[in-house]
């Protein structure tokens, strides 16, 4: 055999070889791509992403998206050849296996913690806009978990409104633990509550729960300190004027809130926040409007210049990353806060774009 053929030959079974066992050698690694985006003003499955009952609606134009980015699964054994493979394109982004699910966390938990999430920014994004909007939300303190063998279990339980504790009015979750921990273990100690069922009668009926009992409950020694629990942890519920609802299956985690709020802003005001534009975005956000970081920024935008947005929301702590690779034909907008959002959209509204907040790389 001619000694140049031979070498070819030997090339090309090492290369075979080469591919054949980056097939099979699994890697610690996990990809990131863009995921589908929805328009919040639009339909899914022929229903509306935001339904709302018992107040004036107005008509939109234009598209406000939220974004998403799909994971592989934590079960996923990624090979060496798609590792390199994604390490080397631009619409995927491969990361440690322990980004996305940390400390041996399985895809049921990460899947159940971010439908929490979600549900979560739900709340906070319609406080948020009736807020903006200066619509009253009463709020009330209450008992988000009953932990298990504790000694709440069986007492307290989840949707009770906490009023009182030891006669004590309570008006932030974080009084409850205080007032607890004041305690020795073994101390009793007295709330006084709205029982759950009696709050969410009244909360489908847009009023403000009555009905007080008193609860009393003997308290513990903490695992690891030496202070007073009663095994609950303390939450925020909200009574809203009027139903608002999100229909959206198959999505999870705090991201779409800045989205979710906005869209329900313009559905309750007659002004089209858009002008018809297609505008995409993504943040979580709090009660007060606070708009907050979130994963996966560059992989949101791929895929909001992907559906024809023109211009992305992007979080303050965002704008770094996602400036340094925008995609072509994407405006990239600062937003702090639902009403730099807002501001923001009058900008484009009114064709004034050379005045938004822009995101720099420096």
């Amino acid at each position: 055999m001619p000694r140049r053929t031979a070498t070819m030959l030997a090339s090309t079974l090492i290369l075979i070889a080469l591919l054949c066992a980056g097939v099979l050698i699994n890697v610690p690694y996990s990809e990131m791509s863009p995921g589908p985006t929805v328009n919040t003003l639009g339909k899914v499955d022929g229903e509306p992403v935001l339904q709302i009952t018992g107040h004036k609606t107005y008509k939109t134009s234009g598209n406000l998206n939220m974004t998403t980015v799909r994971v592989t699964g934590a079960d996923y054994k990624m090979n060496l050849v798609e590792a390199v493979y994604g390490w080397l394109g631009h619409d995927a982004v491969v990361v440690p296996h322990d980004t996305l699910y940390p400390n041996g966390k399985t895809e049921e938990q990460s899947t159940q913690e971010n439908a929490e999430e979600f549900s979560q920014s739900q709340e906070s994004a319609k406080v948020a806009a009736l807020t903006e909007l200066g619509i009253a939300v009463p709020s009330r303190v209450v008992v988000s978990t009953v932990l298990k063998d504790s000694p709440s279990q069986g007492k307290l339980h989840a949707g009770d409104v906490i009023k009182a504790v030891d006669g004590t009015a309570v008006k932030q979750p974080e009084d409850v633990s205080k007032l607890v921990t004041r305690h020795k273990p073994g101390q009793d100690v007295t709330f006084t509550v709205i029982p759950a069922k009696t709050a969410a009668a009244a909360e489908k009926a847009h009023k403000e729960p009555q009905g007080n009992e008193k609860v009393t409950v003997t308290t513990k020694k903490a695992a690891k300190e030496n202070r007073a629990i009663v095994g609950i942890q303390a939450g925020t519920d909200h009574t809203f004027p009027f139903d608002i609802e999100i229909k959206l299956a198959d999505v999870g985690g705090p991201s779409a809130g800045l989205m979710f709020s906005l869209g329900i802003i313009d559905k309750l005001t007659p002004d089209k926040l858009t002008g018809g534009k297609f505008i995409a975005g993504t943040g979580t956000i709090d009660d007060k409007g606070k708009v907050g970081p979130i994963g996966g920024i560059n992989m949101k935008l791929v895929g909001a210049r992907n559906a024809g947005a023109r211009y992305f929301l992007t979080p303050d702590e965002n704008c770094k990353a996602a400036a340094s690779d925008t995609p072509d034909g994407l405006t990239l907008v600062r937003v702090k806060g639902i009403g730099d959002a807002k501001k923001s959209l009058e900008k484009i509204r009114a064709g004034d774009t050379a005045g938004l907040p822009s995101c720099s790389a420096g």
